[in-house]
């Protein structure tokens, strides 16, 4: 299992939200590349970027320091927020990422799911976000109308092999990981599955990390280690099994 610190980017800036909720935006860092540079030497062995702007817009707002991320950094990077198109995905696929992930689109277009699955294989991951198990979308502002797990199915079918799954409602909390809905998640449908939302102690990385063999390959890092609740190293000893 392995350790994806999160970079999520409004305006040019490092920020986390509260619940997703926009209008309750923390500011962590006005540079988001050195933030990207302290993970990795931190240890981190992959990043995650949310593109916040092209989540609410449906289109990626924030090439330019995302590229400049991808540039600083030796290790693989997966962006999510706002990729809708074919055309969206070759072009962040083009500037180096090693992923991208497609959330509003598994619900809205699942056609566009499938067929970039065929394109691109394993470097497509849906990410599927959900309030008390319904998924919602555009940036979290809108329900979906399905069950997580029956996305997760309906995703698995279309030739996804990678899920994130984010419980909204804790997401930015430090309330802790929903480690049951992500593990029941995996296991029924059959794909590997990143965790997100709320993580707070290496106890929940232990936690995580004996759903391994249900799919759960990693968790997302928000929060708790901007603020210190976490320290990085000692997660990522855990999740590798160090």
């Amino acid at each position: 299992m392995f350790i994806l610190p999160a970079i999520d980017i409004r305006g040019g800036k490092c920020v986390r939200l509260f619940k997703g909720n926009f209008s309750k935006e923390t500011v962590f860092s006005d540079h988001p590349v050195e933030m990207a540079k302290k993970w990795v030497g931190m240890g981190a062995g992959y990043l995650h970027l949310v593109d916040l702007d092209g989540a609410l817009a449906g289109t990626s707002k924030n090439l330019q320091v995302i590229k400049q991320i991808v540039d600083a950094v030796d290790i693989p990077v997966e962006l999510g927020g706002g990729i809708r198109t074919i055309k969206n995905i070759e072009t962040l696929l083009d500037i180096g990422l090693d992923r991208v992930i497609l959330g509003s689109a598994a619900v809205h277009d699942p056609k566009l799911v499938e067929e970039a699955c065929r394109l691109f294989e394993d470097r497509i991951v849906v990410g599927i976000d959900a309030k008390d198990g319904i998924v919602a979308v555009e940036g979290w502002e809108v329900s979906g109308n399905v069950h997580a797990e029956e996305l997760a199915k309906k995703m698995a079918s279309a030739g996804v092999k990678k899920i994130i799954y984010t419980d909204i409602s804790r997401d930015g909390t430090l309330l802790g990981i929903n480690v049951k809905a992500t593990a029941s998640l995996a296991k029924n449908s059959g794909t590997q599955v990143i965790a997100s939302g709320g993580l707070s102690s290496l106890d929940e990385i232990r936690e995580l990390k004996q759903h391994e063999d249900d799919g759960i390959i990693g968790v997302i890092a928000g929060k708790a280690i901007y603020t210190g609740a976490l320290d990085l190293g000692e997660a990522i000893k855990i999740a590798e099994g160090e």
